[in-house]
């Protein structure tokens, strides 16, 4: 249902109202899971670069545990990271002063449908007068 005249006047002067709020704006930046996301995947990134830094040192100085070390802090960060854009692209939602989420289960039920579970949804609904 489309607002009236008068309504969409109060919500324009409420959204100015509310983008010239410094407070506001922080705050629901700071809310914001997309900017969590990027600052999660910068920090990621930063400690690949610290962790190749760290392999290389230990490969020119010839200690291999210090190599090892650091090629072990590159595969945690790039684990961390892609577990990030994971989570970015499929953020939980919360009710707004609640506790209610939607979670995501990690059993079998918890993944996308895959290739045999499309084929067999299909074979389910299938015609009756098809067999």
């Amino acid at each position: 249902m489309p607002l009236s005249e008068h309504e969409q006047r109060l919500f324009e002067q409420i959204e100015r109202s509310l983008a010239e709020d410094p407070k506001f704006a922080s705050a629901v930046r700071a809310s914001d899971p997309r900017f969590h996301a990027r600052r999660r995947l910068l920090v990621a990134a930063g400690v690949i670069i610290a962790g190749l830094a760290l392999l290389v040192y230990g490969a020119v100085i010839k200690t291999p545990p210090l190599a090892v070390a650091g090629f072990v802090v590159m595969l945690a960060s790039a684990a961390f990271a892609v577990q990030s854009h994971r989570r970015a692209q499929s953020p939980d939602l919360h009710v707004v002063g609640g506790t209610a989420s939607r979670r995501r289960s990690r059993g079998r039920a918890g993944r996308r449908p895959g290739f045999l579970d499309r084929m067999e949804d299909r074979w389910r609904q299938r015609p009756e007068g098809h067999r």
